[in-house]
């Protein structure tokens, strides 16, 4: 489905979630074979995933036919200087680097590494695609707004030893913006209740497994299963979000907790509101595991940092202090390998690919991860943000139940995005739009009431920067008219928002009463836009 409007802007805009790009197909590109470590099996029924909570992840439920929307409820390494620096390969730019994206906490600041061209094949499947990754990319190339940033998905699964070994527990964005230099982290609670095909919903931490487990029976190998559960994953985020998912990361507990001893531990600064005093059940170990982590600098190994990571029983604000955990160990992630030299260190970059090498797996290839490490590694941490869609200030999501199970929804109403889109979309907001911040004026040329100000929630939701809200000299247009002020000059903006309306810009006004002031962009309304369902999308 093409998320732009066509030059026929008399057909109403559907108030359901469509994102930014169009949805990717069906069939992944093919890539080389998944990880080792996850073995072909037979695929289990849905009813397998059902199981205990602790440290195991919650219960995924069968879906459940709810075609109705329901009621709200409740990572600089240092060379030293020996005259005339040696030129480098990409790849071994990229091994300097470090690990790649260590996990996306490291995309924030630079780099995945690998040791040997083979071993990082094995990691760096390729598939995704990002045109902001190019230098002055075309305007052309670029599907919409959003695609000015490059957004990844990373997914944390249970992987082997786990029961549930396909729920993706963790699931962070990290998004970078490459014209501004900055990154943003973003967490979705695991929870959140969605309905990837319309009809059937459960947890978003179940569209993984079941894509993954649904290919299987299909006769899919792992590898093709794999991919499967991925690309579900980046649709409903796409959609949910209303932001394109460029690349995906998919990343096991067993690896993480491995790479987090290779470095010798975290110190994670605890809050009140992060704290954590539970039993957890270790299903790897069949063990259990106190964890007390009150208030105040606490140095965590591998298997403490996991579980600290994921558990939430004893947390007030529940899922949404677990999703605030996660990013809080992400960046004290790689904070610990910036200031430990590791990236200096060919043996501990060996150790920790080590770590994660047969334990990650990405559609990145190793010519966009040389290009991430570029970008990243002018990010100072100043530039680095985390968001949530739970805020304590202003949360975007709450808690409800449904199907007898504790969910997270949004504040809006079940399956009611607009809100978390509009706020997802600013507080990420395209590069380029960002960058080039034209101001567009919007004047109703019809006589329907409100036109001018509906236009400009809907553009405002996108990014645009909306100035002027006002009313046309006169009020006899029947097609809607874009000017372009600038002549061009503000290329991105103007590729953007022709696809958004479906219009060309012209570039001189059609009426000489019409005053622009310091407007680059110049909108006014036509009767053919009165059937466009103008909010926030």
């Amino acid at each position: 489905m093409d998320n732009f409007r066509t030059p026929n802007r008399s057909a109403k805009r559907s108030h359901a979630v469509d994102g930014f790009s169009s949805p990717k197909p069906q069939t992944a590109p093919v890539r080389q074979q998944f990880a080792s470590n996850y073995q072909p099996q037979k695929a289990p029924s849905l009813d397998s995933f059902h199981r205990s909570d602790g440290f195991s992840s919650s219960a995924l439920p069968s879906p459940v036919d709810t075609k109705a929307p329901l009621d709200n409820e409740g990572f600089k390494s240092k060379r030293k200087q020996r005259g005339t620096k040696p030129r480098r390969s990409k790849f071994k730019k990229v091994m300097r680097g470090g690990f790649v994206l260590l996990m996306v906490a490291a995309l924030l600041s630079g780099g995945i590494a690998g040791y040997g061209y083979l071993k990082a094949r094995q990691v760096f499947q390729g598939g995704g695609n990002a045109a902001a990754l190019q230098k002055d990319v075309d305007p052309v190339k670029l599907k919409g707004e959003g695609d000015g940033r490059i957004n990844i998905v990373m997914l944390g699964i249970g992987g082997k030893g786990h029961d549930g070994p396909y729920l993706t527990d963790t699931i962070l964005i990290a998004s970078i913006d490459p014209v501004q230099n900055e990154s943003s982290l973003l967490s979705i609670p695991r929870d959140l209740w969605v309905r990837p095909d319309g009809n059937s919903a459960y947890k978003i931490n179940a569209v993984f497994a079941f894509a993954h487990d649904a290919a299987l029976a299909k006769g899919s190998s792992e590898n093709d299963a794999v991919k499967a559960g991925a690309s579900a994953s980046e649709r409903i985020l796409t959609s949910v979000l209303g932001i394109p998912i460029h690349y995906y990361v998919v990343v096991d507990f067993s690896g993480f907790e491995q790479a987090v001893n290779t470095i010798g531990g975290l110190d994670i600064n605890v809050t009140a509101d992060t704290a954590v005093a539970e039993t957890l059940y270790d299903e790897s170990t069949h063990k259990t595991f106190v964890l007390n982590e009150q208030p105040g600098i606490h140095h965590m190994d591998g298997q403490t940092t996991l579980f600290y990571s994921r558990s939430r029983h004893t947390s007030a604000r529940g899922d949404f202090a677990r999703a605030d955990r996660q990013r809080q160990v992400l960046e004290a992630f790689k904070e610990k390998v910036e200031g430990a030299g590791t990236y200096a260190n060919p043996v501990k970059v060996t150790q920790l690919l080590s770590s994660f090498g047969d334990h990650v797996r990405t559609d990145l290839t190793i010519n966009e991860v040389s290009r991430l490490y570029d970008i990243g590694k002018v990010i100072t941490p100043d530039k680095t943000a985390s968001i949530s869609l739970a805020d304590i200030k202003d949360p975007l999501v709450t808690t409800g139940s449904q199907d007898g199970q504790s969910i997270v929804m949004p504040r809006a109403g079940l399956y009611d995005y607009t809100d978390i889109q509009s706020f997802v979309r600013n507080s990420l907001r395209d590069s380029f739009l960002k960058n080039e911040n034209a101001s567009i004026a919007i004047l109703n040329g019809t006589s329907i009431s409100g036109l001018a100000g509906k236009e400009s929630a809907y553009l405002k939701g996108y990014g645009y920067n909306v100035g002027t809200v006002g009313d046309a000299p006169t009020k006899t247009y029947t097609k809607s008219v874009l000017v372009d002020m600038r002549s061009g000059a503000k290329k991105y903006t103007l590729s953007y928002i022709q696809k958004r309306l479906g219009i060309t810009a012209v570039t001189a006004l059609p009426d000489p009463a019409i005053k622009a002031g310091a407007a680059d962009f110049v909108l006014i309304l036509g009767t053919e836009a009165k059937t466009a369902d103008t909010t926030t999308p």
